[in-house]
């Protein structure tokens, strides 16, 4: 019944803001055009289509208007007017009740608030649609006072979210059916990403795992500050973390004054970005400038801090090679090895011509080469290689979507900090050099080193699997002497030629890394 009537007010929602008008009419079938036609007369709709959709899901409530967050990055699925629109969502809801925050952590550690922290600060200092974070001081069991961020779920909030989730699973079914490029969009795979990233940042025990995996990676790279996270008071209902104390990023004109070096700023984004993408394939995929701020502590000068774990992305070691090859030909302007690879792994069909594809990417990205980064759109380059796409058949591939979300959050950022930088120039010597470790003797060496355990453990075992191997294969019969001499010298020269072909080939990739050191 509840289910029902959570439907029933989304239609009711979807006809006031005349959301029929903009999804029936973009429906292959031609009755759906015309029942759209027949909701708007009437109605007046004199507001821009994104702007009554970007209203209608903030009516609909904390979960619809994250997912509307979500959406605004795939610009595969949007007109840009409707993508820009949607990027405009704020997530900050009204916070609850601060008795309801101090039950819940009471609940979370069995024990009243007093036991746990000296002070606790009622009045939250942030507010989110799926918690809130309050300040505190905490007493550790060396009986040492720590201040530290207490970040507190909203209770009900699995029950809310496996309602409306419910609903969407289903309305992207019916959009896949109907529309015309249902099938190559892959809105239920885009539904069940946000699924799972919904599900995650409701348990905060893996909010703090993720934080601490990010902190060991950057450490050492002295660019970037990531809170400390309390293990004996992380619970999945309630995280306690190290308070840090910094500017948010948005406040621009008092991080200049200062004094941070803003244009160092911008080129440290980057480098951040590239590494957690390329090096780590593990990366802080919510970086908008909510969760970033800048430290002006004397030991941390200049440093970005990053906050809020919950939406990390993660790549495999095909995607990464994949991605930087893409990037390092796209800087290089080797536009028919972007379609080479395109074809290679299977995103566009065999049967499609490299020529064709290469003369179609290179008209998207040729315009945007050699401007700094105020003269770019990522978004708009995004949204022509879309468009492009759509014409060739790529298909969609669902674990980029939140690599596509961090990196208009990337340009967003550069773009406030320092719109004369050079996306590509900053880039390019990061993405050369990662590439020259894959493909160099150090990448087999550690590879060797990677996998010498196994080999170590195999080795004592070759005689017994020899023996084992020849009384199986000689059962009911000798071999006389001669054979076993000739199967032995040719056993003989195939280790030899194993031994010199491992040879010849490590160098060969010494030669190749000098021959692209040369190049570069």
């Amino acid at each position: 019944m509840m289910r029902l009537l959570r439907g029933g007010y989304i239609v009711w929602i979807v006809l006031r803001y005349g959301l029929d008008e903009l999804f029936l009419a973009s429906f292959q079938k031609p009755w759906l055009g015309t029942l759209a036609t027949l909701l708007t007369l009437g109605r007046k709709l004199d507001a821009p289509r994104g702007q009554r959709l970007r209203q209608a899901l903030e009516h609909l409530g904390p979960i619809f208007v994250k997912f509307g967050q979500v959406l605004s990055t795939r610009r595969d699925l949007l007109p840009l007017d409707i993508a820009d629109e949607l990027a405009r969502l704020q997530d900050k809801v009204p916070p609850s009740s601060s008795d309801v925050a101090v039950a819940t952590i009471e609940r979370a550690f069995r024990k009243p608030l007093a036991e746990v922290f000296v002070r606790f600060d009622r009045t939250p200092v942030a507010s989110a649609s799926i918690a809130q974070v309050h300040f505190a001081v905490l007493k550790n069991r060396a009986g040492q006072e720590r201040e530290v961020a207490v970040k507190v779920l909203r209770p009900g909030m699995l029950d809310v979210i496996e309602k409306d989730l419910s609903l969407m699973h289903m309305l992207a079914g019916w959009v896949e059916r109907l529309s015309n490029d249902g099938k190559r969009l892959k809105p239920r795979e885009v539904v069940g990403e946000f699924d799972k990233y919904l599900h995650d940042e409701l348990d905060l025990v893996r909010e703090a795992s993720n934080a601490a995996q990010l902190r060991r990676n950057m450490a050492g790279l002295n660019l970037v500050l990531i809170p400390e996270m309390f293990w004996d008071f992380c619970m999945p209902e309630v995280m306690v973390m190290e308070r840090m104390n910094g500017l948010p990023i948005s406040h621009l004109e008092q991080i200049r004054a200062a004094g941070v070096d803003i244009k160092k700023l911008a080129r440290d984004g980057v480098t951040l970005f590239f590494t957690q993408v390329f090096r780590d394939g593990f990366f802080h995929a919510d970086m908008h400038p909510g969760n970033i701020q800048v430290s002006l502590e004397a030991a941390t000068f200049g440093r970005f801090i990053s906050l809020d774990f919950g939406i990390v992305g993660t790549l495999t070691e095909f995607d990464k090679e994949y991605l930087a090859q893409n990037f390092t030909a796209f800087f290089r302007r080797d536009y028919k090895r972007v379609a080479e690879l395109h074809i290679e792994s299977g995103w566009v069909p065999p049967e499609t011509r490299v020529d064709e594809l290469e003369s179609a990417i290179r008209s998207v990205c040729e315009p945007y080469f050699d401007r700094p980064l105020k003269e770019i759109s990522l978004g708009m380059v995004l949204m022509r290689l879309f468009q492009t796409s759509r014409r060739f058949h790529v298909e969609i591939q669902p674990q980029l979507v939140l690599l596509q979300k961090t990196l208009l959050n990337i340009e967003g950022l550069g773009r406030q900090l320092d719109p004369e930088l050079d996306l590509w120039h900053t880039a390019k010597p990061f993405l050369e050099s990662w590439m020259l470790e894959q493909i160099g003797p150090q990448k087999l060496l550690a590879q060797l080193k990677a996998e010498a355990p196994r080999y170590a453990k195999l080795l004592p075992e070759l005689p017994r699997l020899m023996t084992e191997y020849l009384k199986k294969h000689n059962t009911g019969h000798q071999r006389d002497l001669a054979e076993l001499l000739a199967e032995q010298k040719r056993t003989n020269k195939l280790l030899q030629g194993l031994i010199y072909g491992g040879m010849g080939f490590v160098l060969g990739l010494i030669v190749m890394q000098l021959i692209v050191r040369i190049r570069l």
